[in-house]
């Protein structure tokens, strides 16, 4: 790869959480350089100086495109964030129509206020707590079969949240792949299972599920 391409990359830095799946799903779709670097939260990479300047709340996932605004480097954390900015700089899986935009950006906005909050409290009590705690298993274990029946309802009359395939999805699908972690039967949500089905078949979706496989991944478009 050229000196010229390296410039035109966008660095990708995430670990296999569905937040960090978000990302490498929208970069695949996009179809896009990129070269990830995982973060590995488990042994705190995320709190070394150097992702800190690119991320300073000590989260995953983060991007720096190389070619920023105006042609300059623009580091940006933050799941929602880098969708949007992604959806905006590529003009794709993110509407312009203002009332079209509006649609996305509330499901965008529920996923990352609802849906991944909770699940991610799901998943800590059901999974990772160092002990059992009955309460907190059964509040987000509720809450998450909540908010897939939001989902059903959502989808009754539509193939995906927003009308046509967004970013909105794509920040939904990977904490909805966690169904079996979260406590829930998906046979449970016709409607919400056959969106789920349809967007784990797409192919740019299986990549960048498997983009984590790597230490460091270079996708050419």
């Amino acid at each position: 790869m050229s000196e010229d391409a390296m410039d035109d990359l966008i660095e990708l830095y995430f670990w296999t959480t569905p937040n960090g799946f978000k990302i490498s799903i929208m970069l695949e779709e996009l179809g896009v350089d990129y070269r990830g670097h995982l973060i590995d939260i488990g042994k705190d990479e995320q709190f070394a100086p150097d992702f800190l300047r690119i991320s300073p709340n000590n989260k995953i996932p983060a991007i720096v495109d190389l070619d920023g605004p105006d042609g300059q480097p623009i580091a940006l954390f933050e799941s929602g964030a880098i969708l949007q900015y992604l959806g905006r700089k590529y003009s794709a899986f993110y509407p312009t129509n203002e009332r079209k935009k509006a649609d996305v950006d509330q499901w965008l906005f529920w996923q990352v206020g609802g849906l991944g909050h909770m699940a991610g409290q799901c998943l800590h009590f059901r999974k990772y707590a160092t002990e059992a705690i009955p309460y907190g298993v059964a509040r987000y274990t509720k809450e998450v079969t909540r908010l897939f029946g939001v989902m059903e309802r959502r989808l009754a009359d539509r193939p995906y949240l927003a009308g046509e395939y967004s970013i909105a999805d794509i920040a939904c699908f990977p904490w909805v792949r966690r169904w079996p972690d979260l406590g829930q039967d998906l046979t449970q949500f016709p409607k919400l299972e056959a969106w789920f089905k349809t967007i784990a078949a797409r192919p740019a979706v299986q990549r960048g599920l498997e983009a984590a496989t790597s230490e460091r991944v270079v996708k050419r478009a």
